[in-house]
């Protein structure tokens, strides 16, 4: 099983590995890699300490070596099997878009790819309080379990003060 999430490289090294004024794409790829059985077994805190540790090991040689190879064999193709792709896309200025109608409500990529893939995206609620949301697409199983698993994970834990689970929903 392989969870691959783009790793952004525009502010994480000083000095900067991107000049400044470039507005093309800042990112390598980063993967964490383990089994199906072990996600089901361990806690979500395994599944986070395992993209955290692989964000971690995206070094500056890393990066140049990603750019090296890219350069020399050009963009290699990879399968999609057992994979979940991830991406963080709160800070790419979508919802300050305006094209006459006042701001979107709604801003971040639709899922038109044939992989299993989330995107954190920006948000905000009634009270316009900023946070974000992770609309996660699954098939209706692994949907269904992931649900659950979240609801006892958050049941009864304060988040930032209020006690609360109800935002967990399934749109099955």
């Amino acid at each position: 099983m392989k969870m691959i999430f783009a790793n952004n490289v525009r502010n994480k090294f000083d000095p900067p590995l991107v000049p400044k004024g470039y507005y093309g794409n800042g990112f390598v790829l980063s993967t964490a890699v383990t089994t199906a059985e072990k996600l089901l077994k361990e806690p979500v805190s395994y599944a986070i300490e395992l993209i955290k540790k692989a964000k971690a090991d995206t070094t500056r040689e890393y990066v140049q070596s990603v750019a090296d190879t890219l350069l020399i064999k050009g963009r290699p193709h990879f399968t999609t099997e057992e994979a979940y792709f991830m991406s963080d896309v709160r800070h790419m200025g979508f919802r300050e878009v305006d094209f006459g109608w006042g701001r979107a409500t709604y801003a971040g990529p639709i899922n038109s790819t044939p992989m299993q893939c989330s995107y954190y995206l920006p948000f905000e609620n009634e009270k316009r309080e900023i946070g974000f949301m992770l609309p996660i697409c699954l098939p209706a199983q692994a949907m269904e379990r992931f649900a659950k698993e979240l609801k006892i994970l958050l049941q009864d834990k304060p988040v930032n003060g209020v006690v609360s689970s109800s935002f967990i929903q399934s749109p099955l």
